[in-house]
């Protein structure tokens, strides 16, 4: 009779329950690979009709602009018209920019002030091969982020940190606190501010509105907030007459 020693057995066992593991920890790594979202990464530079240059981010499937929009110009050409004065901005139908308080600095760093007849104009005001996001458009990077569906079709205040996950970190731009602001998918929104259809500015430092091309009603669109003491994204619908600023997406799908 061939007998074995308990120390065989007892090394046996270890050998055994450690393969057992590893197969299971290397099951459970590739279960948690498939279940995060793909990474973001920084894309090409942009360049528009009057020679601006903007680096551009891939967040899921989507090529975005990092940097907010300061072209003059329409993809034809043509000026898009600066107005600078309330109650020229008060009475507009048509196409027009502004840089906040009429400031040269804050164009610089901030871009300009759009209102949607900028947006919707025939003559395109993003550059060729990009358009300005559609709602659809946004809730697609809104649930890459994390956001449920359901959230993303609710008005208002909606989802968790996503916001915090697109703003510009720190407090060199933003006001304190810059809640939950990490910067994640490098898109870093800058709180510009924007100016009311009655030609008034606000909240530079507190807020960054951004126009979405999809309109909700003859005198209303849709847009997005982030903000100084918030993490989510707020949409809602503006007067078209308001100046936001304007991030655009590539037309192709990211490679």
């Amino acid at each position: 009779m061939i007998y074995f020693s308990n120390i065989f057995f007892n090394k046996f066992n270890i050998f055994f329950f450690l393969l057992v593991f590893l197969y299971l920890s290397c099951e459970d790594k590739s279960t948690d690979s498939q279940n995060q979202n793909p990474p973001v990464t920084s894309a090409d530079t942009l360049k528009d009709i009057d020679g601006n240059i903007y680096e551009t981010v891939k967040i899921g499937n989507q090529v975005w602009m990092a940097e907010n929009l300061k072209v003059t110009r329409f993809r034809n050409g043509d000026t898009i018209p600066y107005i600078a004065a309330d109650t020229a901005w008060s009475k507009l139908t048509d196409a027009a920019c502004c840089g906040y308080n009429n400031s040269v600095d804050t164009i610089e760093i901030f871009g300009l002030l759009y209102n949607w007849y900028a947006v919707a104009d025939s003559r395109h005001v993003a550059p060729e091969g990009w358009h300005i996001p559609t709602d659809e458009d946004w809730k697609a990077r809104e649930i890459f982020l994390g956001m449920s569906a359901e959230a993303a079709d609710e008005m208002g205040n909606r989802g968790t940190n996503e916001g915090g996950k697109l703003k510009d970190t720190g407090t060199i731009y933003w006001e304190s606190p810059n809640l939950g602001a990490t910067d994640e998918t490098g898109f870093s929104a800058l709180p510009g501010g924007y100016r009311f259809g009655y030609g008034i500015f606000n909240n530079i430092g507190y807020l960054c509105g951004f126009w979405v091309a999809s309109d909700y009603n003859v005198s209303n669109a849709w847009s997005r907030f982030l903000g100084y003491n918030y993490a989510y994204v707020f949409r809602h619908y503006y007067d078209k007459k308001h100046g936001y600023s304007i991030r655009c997406v590539k037309d192709a799908p990211a490679e």
